[in-house]
């Protein structure tokens, strides 16, 4: 085993040196799929002496949802603005489909808030109790949010079916003025959202939140259009059922992934078994195990492993030049930068089934 003088020198390597690492002849190609930031890092772990590799990437790292503060900010002062003329319009019209997608602003707002406090909490460092800091306050904001969601589709839908059998006025033209106006500025809010919504739950949540308001006004202007024609106010009606039934599987669909994040599933852009395939086809390397793949936060993906080399390439290769290359695979071909492997000899993994035996 190698002793503390073997260790190598401790002092990070250029953010770009795992891209410039020789993968052995036969070794995989890297799979076509983008990671969680649409790209790839190109960046492996640090490693550490003992056949330990860890990444130090999360210290002072921006969050995904940090990354894109600013144009939460944007989106929420639209939202809070829209929700406004929203509220007046159907207090002005008497639309429940109005109202509606005016309550569904004030959700999208509130949502982009949780996020941009949770995004500010994130950002502390951590400390010895919390070692990964407070990045899954994200998630948590995200859970919330897909909750509320859920919640507001689930009070439009029953105030909708309320509604039928009686008989309200409305004014089609104040509706339509505010639907026009909330469509308007739905679509700015997803044109400003749409580069950050694959890389953070919170922004994607905002993102489906603003897409689903959109068609709600959408569907509002249709609504109004045909009780100016038509005097049917029983469209109004119809128009609240269909946006809550376009709220609602958006909620399921952020809760799944908040869900994949808590319950600690592989990232969606990491196959496992894959990266096991290219780990073994490192030179030296004999088995794979304890192998664990997992979401900190959005766009922080984590990757650990227990490495068995062969004694003979132990011996000849020295365990640095393998686990340069082992993390530089896995920095390259699956964008995960925060890995933690440890290496150990097959003597000393033998060593360690007879003591378990």
């Amino acid at each position: 085993m190698p002793t503390a003088d073997d260790r190598p020198d401790e002092t990070p390597e250029p953010a770009d040196s795992a891209c410039e690492t020789d993968f052995s002849e036969g070794h995989p190609e890297g799979p076509a799929v983008a990671g969680p930031a649409g790209g790839r890092s190109g960046s492996g772990g640090q490693g550490h002496g003992g056949g330990h590799s860890h990444s130090h990437g999360l210290d002072g790292a921006a969050t995904a949802t940090g990354k894109h503060r600013t144009r939460l900010i944007l989106v929420l002062c639209i939202t809070l603005g829209i929700f406004l003329v929203q509220v007046a319009g159907a207090l002005v019209s008497r639309s429940l489909s109005l109202l509606a997608d005016a309550g569904h602003m004030l959700t999208d707002a509130t949502g982009v808030a949780i996020a941009l406090v949770a995004s500010l909490i994130a950002g502390l460092p951590a400390t010895s109790k919390r070692t990964f800091g407070y990045l899954r306050v994200e998630v948590l904001a995200a859970l919330a949010n897909g909750i509320v969601l859920g919640v507001i589709a689930v009070v439009i839908f029953v105030e909708a079916i309320r509604r039928f059998g009686s008989e309200v006025e409305i004014q089609s033209v104040p509706m339509l003025v505010a639907a026009v106006i909330g469509a308007i500025a739905n679509l700015a809010s997803l044109l400003i959202l749409q580069s950050g919504q694959k890389e953070s739950l919170n922004v994607r949540g905002a993102y489906l939140e603003v897409l689903g308001d959109l068609l709600g006004s959408v569907a509002v202007i249709v609504a109004g259009v045909i009780i100016l024609l038509t005097g049917w106010n029983v469209v109004d009606q119809i128009a609240s059922l269909l946006i809550a039934v376009l709220i609602f599987p958006r909620a399921v669909s952020l809760l799944r992934d908040v869900v994949d994040v808590l319950l600690e599933a592989a990232p969606k852009h990491i196959d496992v078994d894959e990266a096991r395939d290219h780990m073994l086809a490192v030179p030296g390397v004999v088995e794979i195990h304890d192998v664990h793949a997992w979401t900190i936060t959005s766009g922080v993906p984590a990757f650990s492993a227990h490495v068995t080399v062969s004694d003979e390439a132990w011996d000849r290769l020295g365990h640095h030049a393998i686990l340069d290359e082992l993390r530089a695979c896995l920095g390259e071909h699956f964008d995960t930068s925060h890995v933690t492997l440890q290496l150990e000899p097959a003597r000393h993994a033998r060593h360690e089934d007879e003591l378990h035996a």
